[in-house]
């Protein structure tokens, strides 16, 4: 089958080979066959050695398909059925599942350094357990979530990632006030779910904050109420707030510095909510005396901050009913022999998100 492939950590391209295979099947195990798949910036990261991922392997964790065969021992899922891949499935049995911290759960962090394809060269691995730039792929029964038969593919697989983070960070994690200023750093596609989420929530100021202007008109369609360069923030702060700060801040790029920007402009006793993910190196810092002093709660947020099956339900309804807007957060659309070309887009903030149709 044909996949695209990162053969060493560090390059900027995938090679796309047809003597890929999906290996691991059997009990507690499901094949998928891909439809579609998007382009997040986490790919991009685990290329370049951001985030850890053992190499050679197929990136992609955004995806959404069909159930072709299911292992003995899985229940609730037949052949046929129309899913999406959820990257961190909960277990269901450790510490964090227990405590209603599904997001927090381990299990599908452990799949990762087991290989779930191979080449004539040998083993293979899929990004975060998974790896979705394929056209099937064996992953745990967890992963598999169903999705009502009128949900699209490509709509399916942005939930499966990206709106459930971006949306969750909203309303799970920061849980944002109506009437509240937001100010979100990072519009691409998560950076915009964020926005759509606060825009739910009811906040009554959202400033999209980008050095892409392709990135910040985009940002206006979707709910903020204004769209500033990061030059420029500075004096949306003194503007909107009174020099005050921002009810909540949206940290969506995963870096230091930008986390730092966002702390600043976050008012005493708001809260900093921190979204990117980021690099291990790349240390955040505070001094003790502001830390205590402005009372400002940071809040990181993974996987959107909640229980994720409960969250694709709620980005679901929220689709029906017209609140958010999915479709058209989808800019570009390739198959993936035009893999490269779409990190291309992203990397320079050309796409928001792009479909890979498989």
């Amino acid at each position: 089958m044909r996949a695209a492939v990162l053969h060493e950590i560090g390059q900027d391209k995938l090679e796309v080979l047809d003597d890929v295979e999906a290996v691991g099947f059997g009990p507690g195990k499901v094949r998928l066959r891909i439809r579609a798949t998007g382009l997040c910036h986490s790919d991009v990261s685990a290329m370049s050695g951001v985030l850890p991922q053992p190499a050679p392997f197929i990136p992609g964790h955004e995806g959404a398909g069909e159930v072709l065969d299911v292992g003995d021992g899985v229940t609730g899922l037949s052949a046929g059925d129309r899913v999406l891949v959820c990257w961190l499935p909960a277990c269901g049995a450790c510490p964090s599942c227990k405590r209603g911290q599904t997001q927090l759960c381990l299990a599908g962090f452990m799949n990762a350094g087991t290989p779930n394809f191979k080449r004539p060269g040998g083993d293979v691995f899929g990004f975060a357990g998974t790896g979705t730039f394929t056209e099937e792929v064996v992953v745990g029964a967890g992963c598999a979530v169903p999705i009502p038969d009128d949900v699209p593919f490509e709509i399916a697989a942005l939930i499966g990632c990206g709106v459930t983070t971006g949306l969750g960070a909203a309303i799970n994690t920061a849980q944002v006030e109506a009437g509240s200023s937001v100010a979100v750093i990072g519009c691409g596609g998560v950076g915009i779910s964020t926005i759509q989420g606060a825009r739910v929530q009811g906040a009554a100021q959202i400033v999209a904050v980008d050095p892409v202007a392709s990135r910040r008109e985009a940002a206006l369609r979707f709910g903020a109420t204004e769209a500033v360069s990061p030059d420029e923030f500075a004096d949306a702060k003194q503007r909107i707030t009174a020099g005050e700060g921002f009810d909540y801040v949206f940290e969506v790029v995963g870096k230091s510095a930008t986390a730092r920007t966002a702390y600043d402009h976050t008012r005493r006793g708001g809260t900093l909510c921190i979204v990117g993910a980021g690099a291990m190196d790349d240390n955040f810092q505070v001094n003790m005396f502001e830390l205590f002093f402005d009372e400002k709660r940071i809040l990181p947020s993974m996987y959107g901050g909640g229980d994720v099956l409960r969250s694709y339900e709620r980005a679901i309804a929220l689709w029906r009913a017209g609140r958010i807007d999915l479709e058209s957060m989808i800019t570009h659309r390739v198959r993936l022999d035009g893999i490269n070309d779409a990190l291309d887009q992203m990397r320079t903030g050309e796409s928001l998100r792009t479909c890979v149709e498989l």
